[in-house]
């Protein structure tokens, strides 16, 4: 748990992970049961994935998420996938953003990530469907 607050950005400040949260993850079966109480690192993959997910998606649908990535993908792979869109998505937003930037600028690139994030959830949202 405390290694996952280590992992994501956002985390830290107060949005945790629980053991109640990480029991609800495995008997919804987004999770697989670790062995006695030992964690590997495929259940930091899942959970980094599912930490994320759970910011814009539903418990139902980041489980059909994940489902349908690792019908085609073994855990490692997805997890290396993950982290280079991860990567791509943070620099693109870094790209974005200008340390001399005037405070109207600063607003305006609020309004239109806040906007943009809005309808990447819809999109989101609407896609998933189509999987179902």
């Amino acid at each position: 748990l405390n290694y996952m607050t280590r992992q994501h950005i956002g985390l830290e400040s107060g949005e945790t992970l629980t053991s109640a949260m990480v029991n609800n993850y495995i008997k919804k079966e987004l999770l697989p049961r670790a062995k006695g109480k030992r964690y590997e690192r495929q259940h930091i993959a899942y959970l980094t994935a599912i930490c994320l997910f759970k910011q814009v998606l539903s418990v139902d649908s980041t489980k059909e998420l994940l489902n349908k990535q690792l019908s085609d993908l073994d855990i490692k792979s997805f997890y290396e996938k993950y982290c280079a869109k991860l990567d791509s998505a943070y620099d693109s937003v870094a790209d974005k953003i200008d340390e001399d930037m005037k405070e109207q600028e600063i607003c305006e690139l609020v309004l239109e990530l806040a906007i943009s994030s809005y309808a990447q959830k819809i999109a989101c949202e609407s896609l998933l469907k189509l999987l179902v």
